[in-house]
C-alpha cells in the first residue's frame, strides 16, 4: 500500500511546558442565542450544550415515546443498568485516591458518577422527576464532601476522565431548583479543571510526550466541559488550541501522525494495544461532541481528521489489516533519567472487544455531514444498541465511556440548511473548520508555545506538582483489555516517525 507522511517528521517538544496561547482564532463562536461576555475570557455558552443539546433530549424522548427503533433498545438498556435506578444512594468522599500506593476509593466516586447521568438521562427521556431528584442529590453530596483528587500519576486520569463525567452528568439537571450550581462549579474547577489544566502544562514533571494519547484526551476533555459548565471561554478556548497545536501526543496530529493513501489515518496508540487506542478514540469523540455543541467544529479540522484515524481504528478492531509506520518516542523525567520507545507494527486485537464510543461517531459523520465511513458504521451496527458504565466489566475501564450511544446520538440524515451544524451556527463561522497543512500547524504550534505561560493559570494546587510517580501508566487497572506494554515511564520531547517500506504494520 502506498503511503504518504502527512506530518512533521519530527515533533518538537517543550518538556513540561506546552503552548497553548488563546488565541482569537480558537476561541468558541458563541452558539445560537447565548451571550457573549464582556471584557474578560468569561461568559455564557448554550445549556444544556455538553455532550446533549435540547434538541438531542427532545428527539430521544419522542422517539422513545414513539417506539421507534433503534432507539427503544437503546433506552431498555438503560433502564435495565443498575445506575439508572431513582433511590441510589451515594457515598461521597473527601479526598479520592487513585493510583499504586494510595488507599484507591476511586471506584465509588465513577460509580456515583454514572448513576448520576444515567438517573438524568432517564429523567430526560421519561419526564419523571424521581430520576433528577436522584441524580441531583449525587451531585450535591459530592460537591459537599469532595476536597482533592490525589493518588499517584494515575490522579490525572482520575481529574481527566470524571471530571468531564461529572460535568456531563451536572449539565443536565443544572436548572434543577434542588441543585446547587454554584458550589458544584466550585468543586468541579478546583479538583477536576485546574488538574487536568495543570497536567497539559506540565505532564507530571515529564517530558511532553511522557504520557501516552489517552492521558492528554482525558485532560483536555475535562477542560473543555468544565470550561463550558463553568462558563469560562478562555479555558474552552485553551482545550481547543491544544487539541490543533498541543505538543503532547492528545494534539490531533500526534494521535494520528500519519495519513495513508488510502484515507486511513494511523492512531499512534494502536501500537501499544487495542483497549486504549479505543479509549483514546472515544475520548477524541467526546472532546469533538462538546465543542461541536458549542459552535466549534473539531470534527471536521485538518480534513476531518479524525474520521480518518477513527476508521483506522475501526478497521483495525474489526481484524482488518492497517499499515503502520514505526515511531519512536522518548520518555523521561524533566532533569532526570530519561530512555526511549519504539512500537514498530499495530498491537494484536480481539474482534469482540466492544466500548460505546462509536455511535457518536458513526452519526455524526455519516448523517450530519453525509459523509462515506464504512469501518464505523460496520463497528458501530456490531456495538449496538450501546451500553454504558456497568454493562463492560466491573473494572474502571468499563466506565470511561458515558456510552448510551445508540440512544443519545441515533439521528436521522440532515438535509444542506436544515441547521444542524455545530451549535447552531454555521461551523465556518467559528474561525475551527479550515484544514491546515502540517507546515501551517507546527508554525502555529511553535508560535503560541512562546505565551503558554501567559495563556495559564499560574499552577494548580501544589500536591499537583509531584515528579516522583512517573511510573504509572494508567493501564494497572484495566482488567479485560490488552495487557499493558511494560513501558513505565513515559516522558517526552521528541517524537521520530521513519518512513518505511511498503510493507504494512
Amino acid at each position: 500500500m502506498t503511503r504518504q507522511i502527512s506530518r512533521r517528521s519530527m515533533l518538537k517538544a517543550s518538556g513540561a511546558a506546552v503552548g497553548i496561547a488563546a488565541v482569537g482564532a480558537a476561541a468558541p463562536a458563541a452558539a445560537a442565542g447565548t451571550a457573549a461576555a464582556a471584557g474578560t475570557g468569561a461568559g455564557a455558552f448554550a445549556h444544556p450544550g455538553l455532550l446533549h443539546t435540547r434538541t438531542d433530549l427532545d428527539r430521544m424522548a419522542a422517539k422513545v415515546k414513539a417506539g421507534a427503533a433503534p432507539y427503544a433498545a437503546g433506552f431498555a438498556r438503560l433502564t435495565a443498568n443498575r445506575h439508572a435506578q431513582s433511590g441510589w444512594q451515594a457515598r461521597p468522599q473527601a479526598v479520592v485516591y487513585r493510583g499504586s500506593g494510595t488507599p484507591e476509593n476511586y471506584s465509588l466516586l465513577y460509580n456515583d458518577i454514572h448513576a448520576a447521568y444515567q438517573n438524568a438521562l432517564r429523567y430526560h427521556v421519561t419526564g419523571e422527576s424521581a430520576y433528577a431528584d436522584t441524580a441531583v442529590a449525587v451531585l450535591n453530596a459530592w460537591s459537599a464532601t469532595l476536597t482533592a483528587v490525589n493518588g499517584s500519576a494515575d490522579r490525572f486520569l482520575a481529574a481527566g476522565l470524571y471530571g468531564y463525567q461529572f460535568a456531563n452528568a451536572a449539565e443536565l439537571v443544572r436548572d434543577h431548583g434542588d441543585f446547587e450550581l454554584a458550589r458544584f462549579q466550585e468543586m468541579l474547577s478546583k479538583n477536576f479543571g485546574a488538574m487536568s489544566d495543570d497536567f497539559l502544562v506540565r505532564h507530571n514533571n515529564a517530558v511532553v510526550s511522557n504520557y501516552w494519547t489517552n492521558w492528554d484526551l482525558a485532560n483536555m476533555a475535562c477542560t473543555l466541559a468544565t470550561g463550558v459548565f463553568c462558563d469560562d471561554r478562555a479555558q474552552v478556548a485553551r482545550a481547543v488550541d491544544y487539541f490543533k497545536n498541543g505538543a503532547g501526543l492528545g494534539a490531533i496530529r500526534n494521535a494520528i501522525p500519519v495519513v495513508y493513501d488510502d484515507g486511513l489515518g494511523e492512531w499512534l496508540e494502536a501500537g501499544r494495544d487495542q483497549g486504549h487506542a479505543l479509549l483514546g478514540v472515544g475520548l477524541m469523540g467526546t472532546l469533538c461532541e462538546m465543542a461541536w455543541n458549542q459552535g466549534i467544529d473539531l470534527y471536521g479540522y485538518d480534513d476531518s481528521r479524525f474520521l480518518k484515524g477513527a476508521q483506522y481504528v475501526a478497521r483495525w478492531s474489526l481484524g482488518g489489516q492497517v499499515p503502520f509506520t514505526a515511531s519512536t518516542r522518548r520518555k523521561g523525567a524533566i532533569g532526570g533519567w530519561s530512555g526511549s520507545e519504539t512500537v514498530t507494527a499495530a498491537a494484536g486485537v480481539d474482534p469482540s472487544m466492544i466500548r460505546p464510543i462509536w455511535a457518536m461517531i458513526a452519526n455524526h459523520y455519516t448523517k450530519r455531514r453525509g459523509m462515506s465511513a464504512t469501518y464505523v458504521t460496520r463497528i458501530a451496527a456490531k456495538a449496538a444498541p450501546e451500553g454504558g458504565g456497568g454493562d463492560y466489566g466491573p473494572n474502571s475501564g468499563g466506565y470511561d465511556q458515558l456510552g448510551f450511544g445508540t440512544l443519545a446520538f441515533t439521528r436521522d440524515r440532515v438535509s444542506a440548511g436544515s441547521g444542524d451544524t455545530a451549535g447552531g451556527a454555521t461551523p465556518s463561522a467559528t474561525g475551527t473548520t479550515a484544514s491546515a497543512s502540517g507546515s501551517a500547524a507546527a508554525s502555529a504550534s511553535a508560535s503560541t508555545s512562546a505565551s503558554a505561560s501567559a495563556a495559564r493559570p499560574a499552577s494548580a494546587p501544589s500536591a499537583l506538582g509531584k515528579g516522583d510517580d512517573l511510573a504509572a501508566t494508567g493501564s494497572g487497572d484495566v482488567v479485560g483489555w490488552a495487557a499493558a506494554t511494560g513501558i513505565t515511564a513515559l516522558a517526552g520531547g521528541l517524537l521520530l516517525l521513519r518512513r518505511r517500506g511498503r510493507q504494512n504494520g
